[in-house]
């Protein structure tokens, strides 16, 4: 998968190692979810735009940051959240799923606090570069909960 010299995909993944991505995201609400059909998901989406930052203080261990916007009419930052992650390099692949969990707050629609948790993929073709998904569900405090994906890409330093 694109290997520099003198490393292998196994090196990809580091201690405190820094990342930043940038992404699209896509949410659903709760009652979408519970009666899940094609066009229930495509006449109830939202999509948006947004960057996080993370920092892996182990191989395993990180933490992360990420804001984003789906609606620019009240606030152009909607939502931010904090997490904490922990992700399983496989082999010499480049792939590493992981797992997060994390609290954050959402300023526009309605404003209020959230819990989440999630999982994702993360997909190295280099040491410095990758490309992630991941999909997590939200349980908010004034609100229904739902569930959020994000897709993007990650430059690590």
């Amino acid at each position: 998968m694109g290997d520099a010299p003198g490393e292998n995909a196994s090196s990809w993944y580091k201690d405190q190692e820094l990342s930043l991505d940038f992404f699209g995201s896509g949410s659903v609400g709760q009652q979408t979810i519970d009666h899940l059909s094609g066009s229930r998901v495509s006449d109830n989406v939202r999509l948006g735009l947004g960057v996080g930052v993370n920092y892996f203080f182990t191989r395993y261990v990180g933490v992360g940051a990420d804001a984003y916007t789906e609606d620019t009419d009240h606030f152009f930052v909607d939502s931010t959240s904090a997490n904490v992650i922990g992700r399983l390099p496989i082999g010499n692949s480049g792939l590493a799923p992981y797992i997060f969990g994390g609290v954050g707050h959402q300023f526009d629609r309605t404003e209020q606090w959230f819990g989440q948790f999630g999982a994702g993929v993360e997909v190295r073709f280099h040491a410095n570069w990758a490309i992630f998904g991941d999909i997590r569900y939200v349980v908010a405090d004034r609100t229904d909960n739902y569930g959020l994906g994000r897709m993007g890409v990650r430059f690590v330093f």
